[in-house]
């Protein structure tokens, strides 16, 4: 009994082990159930699934090539972002240069706009001006210190329109025919021009031969200094007599144009360079005032005669007598006209 047992045993266990192996592999790989529908028929293939095959394998060379040509627009683009970054760096660099120097004009232009800046020069009372005025007319010998020179415009303005105002009266007192126009801006002209220049000239002169003085005490100096031409002009103009003028122009122009080179002498240093600079003025100054009487009327003259024409009066008709013929000419006139025909 045992025997048939143990050899069943024995049958049962190799048969056991001649099936454990495939038995780990069903329980252990999964079910043996074989579905169907998961298992992809490829044994058959149709023209169908061949042209399928086909346009994926196009689309996918069309999507290469896309990247392809993406990534060489990238590269562009990149490049093309490059010069855009430079460019749009430049746009902010010239902007922000724009700026600052429209934020600088504005700046000067406001800061010369303003009305506070002139004010100092023009801040005077009259006495202050009249003493100014007698003192322009008073040199004074004082050469080892520089003299004080008054730092206002407000004086030397008030002269010039002064003087302005008597080169027009003396037009008038001389009888000069004023045509279809005014004098006032040739004056003024002439006026301003000789301040304002002669100023400039001597300021750079002072400042070759450096001499210690502003541009604004310059402009004060010889605007002040004009005080000698205004009383001169304006006597001269009125009692026309050559010698009273030579005597005021000697007298007068003299102590004013000595009142201004001794502030000059004070504040060169130098022999050379106070002649040079003393000199020039001295010379332009008196030169200026033989100017406006001799020859200021004989050039604005020519200058209206030049732009205006001469002048020469309108044409006019004049009426004149017939003079009387007496009968006697006329009869002989008739009959000789009457034998002719």
């Amino acid at each position: 009994m045992s025997a048939p047992g143990a050899a069943g045993s024995g049958r049962s266990g190799g048969t056991a082990a001649d099936w454990g192996g495939f038995e780990d592999n069903m329980q252990g790989g999964g079910s043996a159930v074989i579905d169907m529908e998961n298992m992809d028929d490829t044994s058959g293939s149709s023209f169908e699934d061949m042209g399928e095959m086909h346009q994926r394998m196009k689309e996918e060379e069309e999507e290469e090539a896309e990247g392809e040509a993406g990534g060489g627009e990238g590269g562009g683009g990149e490049f093309l972002g490059m010069k855009g970054l430079r460019g749009q760096l430049g746009r902010q660099v010239a902007d922000q240069m724009w700026q600052v120097g429209k934020r600088q004009a504005s700046r000067a232009f406001s800061l010369y706009a303003n009305i506070d800046i002139l004010r100092p020069y023009f801040d005077v009372e009259p006495i202050q001006v009249r003493a100014r005025l007698l003192e322009s007319m008073i040199p004074v010998k004082m050469i080892n210190f520089p003299q004080k020179i008054a730092g206002e415009l407000y004086g030397p303005l008030m002269l010039v329109f002064t003087l302005v105002a008597i080169l027009l009266h003396g037009m008038k007192t001389s009888d000069t025919i004023i045509r279809e126009g005014t004098l006032m801006g040739t004056a003024i002209g002439t006026c301003f021009g000789y301040w304002l220049g002669v100023s400039s000239f001597i300021y750079f002169l002072a400042y070759l031969c450096n001499a210690q003085i502003t541009m604004v005490q310059m402009l004060s100096l010889l605007g002040y200094g004009l005080f000698g031409h205004c009383i001169t002009l304006f006597v001269t103009y009125n009692i026309h007599f050559h010698s009273l003028f030579y005597i005021f122009w000697l007298g007068v122009g003299g102590l004013s144009t000595l009142r201004m080179v001794a502030v000059l002498v004070s504040r060169t240093v130098g022999h050379t360079q106070r002649l040079i600079l003393c000199g020039t003025l001295a010379a332009l100054h008196m030169l200026f005032l033989l100017y406006l009487h001799f020859a200021y009327h004989k050039v604005v003259e020519g200058i209206l005669d030049t732009l205006e024409g001469p002048n020469v009066p309108p044409f006019q008709r004049v009426a004149r007598d017939i003079p009387v013929i007496s009968n006697s000419v006329l009869n002989t006139t008739a009959k000789a006209v009457a034998l002719t025909l």
